[in-house]
């Protein structure tokens, strides 16, 4: 028997690659975790801004196609108005 074959036994081996194998199922679901966006009720959404504050100046937005069409936001479900408002606004850099 080689010092290969000892240190490193079929089972380890089998053992090893298992393991190797899980990883990237568990990797995903938790990157899926991250992914998720929260509804617009729990982050208490309305269509018109606070003030100064509105999603078309809020980090979080994705624009739309044109500056007055619905965007996306990063955090929020669905499309949201640019001149929309939520409790996670962020106001951009």
């Amino acid at each position: 028997m080689s010092y290969f074959e000892k240190k490193f036994s079929r089972r380890k081996m089998i053992k090893f690659m298992a393991i190797g194998a899980t990883f990237p199922i568990v990797n995903s679901i938790v990157g899926q975790a991250h992914a998720a966006k929260a509804s617009k009720g729990l982050m208490k959404y309305r269509d018109e801004p606070n003030g100064e504050e509105q999603c078309s100046n809020c980090m979080q937005f994705i624009p739309g196609k044109t500056p007055e069409t619905n965007g996306e936001c990063k955090v929020l479900k669905g499309s949201v108005s640019p001149n929309g408002w939520c409790t996670a606004y962020a106001k951009k850099t």
